[in-house]
């Protein structure tokens, strides 16, 4: 769904391909770098070549987005009453931003789409996504000529769930089309995800609601061709390349959110799933099914974050059809990301949204861990967070947010 200049979908992993990518400072979420551990293959029981910095033990963070503030303590925050006025003038001059704004226009200048037909088998889509570099795509139904769904790592991990309560169809997973994948979801009992997009000449902000409503992470930009009268996919935007376009382009309203995460109440704190670099892969793919969630955090024994399994880490778990494979641990798994894969950002609950968004303009972010001064988890904030603030902060009777 991208050049290599400059990129639109979200790849497993990728850097910063706009060009902004640029190492932690004091001012940023620091980057700690998931280190390979033994390769999970038991057919290859020689240990892939390790990068020079990529070593066991995994490197904890050692910076926050900003230092903490000595003039100021959170009381000052919470009764500033200026301070509140700012940050809501921030939050609406965003929002108007976003209205007046297109989803077509947060499109790099240049990029390619991947789109895939319904009736390729699941294994061949799989490996299209790994040679792609990408971690989802576009459906189209080639006998209806019209859009058909969005391809993400929760379909593969539908997949898994599938194998695991029918282990007896194993021999026909390979069999399965991507035509199949809400048969498969009706088998194990998952509601299907409504199939949204938007028109990519609508204001970014209908786009922001309709992701948020439907809790999609990244939403197709469907048109209709004026001659043919066919729908047309023209590209997919995701809630990263939406926030990072706000800060790009209208820092002069995100530098007012000067209000601490801890005062903001920005992330989730309370019931976290957790797992060791010694859990197994399918026990960390049961977590995300068990609490619908896309990453869980990878702690020592004393509850230091060491690392990050996100949904997109299962794809090259099961690269060539190894459903059976997922016993290998998560250590293992991750000796299987990309070369340029940028670590984990971390922050902590004195950290400023403004500064949140000044490291969104700079470099790839998918999700905050929330740490302690000693790298232990305290929560974890998403770009679903972040977007439903920003848009449905002081809105108490909105649809979305009551709902």
């Amino acid at each position: 769904m991208e050049d290599d200049a400059r990129a639109h979908a979200e790849k497993a992993h990728p850097g910063d391909s706009d060009g902004n990518v640029s190492a932690p400072t004091s001012s940023s979420p620091t980057i700690t770098t998931a280190a390979p551990a033994a390769a999970s293959n038991p057919s290859a029981p020689t240990q892939p070549q390790q990068r020079p910095g990529h070593e066991l033990p995994f490197v904890a963070p050692s910076s926050y987005l900003r230092p903490k503030p000595i003039s100021r303590t959170m009381s000052d925050y919470k009764t500033s009453g200026p301070l509140d006025k700012e940050q809501m003038q921030g939050l609406r001059g965003v929002r108007e931003f976003l209205k007046v704004r297109t989803s077509y226009d947060v499109l790099p200048l240049s990029f390619r789409l991947v789109v895939l037909d319904n009736d390729l088998l699941i294994k061949k889509s799989l490996n299209i996504l790994i040679q792609n570099g990408i971690v989802s795509a576009p459906l189209w139904d080639s006998r209806k000529s019209s859009f058909a769904g969005l391809l993400t790592s929760t379909d593969f991990i539908n997949v898994i769930q599938y194998y695991c309560q029918f282990p007896d169809e194993i021999g026909n997973i390979d069999q399965f089309r991507l035509s199949s994948l809400r048969d498969i979801e009706r088998a194990i009992g998952v509601e299907p995800l409504e199939t949204v997009s938007v028109h990519p000449m609508r204001p970014l902000y209908e786009a922001c609601r309709r992701m948020l409503k439907t809790r999609a992470r990244r939403i197709p930009l469907v048109d209709v061709d004026g001659e043919t009268g066919r729908e047309m996919v023209v590209s997919v935007i995701t809630q990263y390349r939406i926030l990072k376009f706000i800060a790009v382009n209208n820092e002069q309203h995100t530098m007012l959110l000067k209000k601490p995460v801890r005062d903001l109440g920005l992330g989730t704190y309370t019931n976290l799933a957790t797992a060791t670099m010694g859990s197994s892969v399918l026990d960390v793919i049961h977590l995300m099914v068990k609490y619908n969630i896309s990453a869980v955090p990878i702690l020592d024994q004393d509850n230091t974050v060491l690392n990050l399994f996100e949904a997109v880490d299962v794809i090259p778990c099961i690269k060539g059809g190894a459903y059976d494979e997922l016993s290998a641990t998560v250590a293992e798994a991750m000796s299987r990301r990309s070369e340029d894969f940028g670590g984990i950002y971390t922050c902590n609950e004195d950290d400023r949204l403004d500064s949140i968004f000044d490291t969104i303009r700079k470099s790839r972010v998918h999700r905050l861990v929330v740490v302690d001064d000693d790298n232990r988890l305290k929560g974890i904030i998403s770009l679903s967070d972040i977007l439903k603030y920003v848009l449905l902060y002081g809105e108490e009777d909105d649809d979305i947010r009551s709902g």
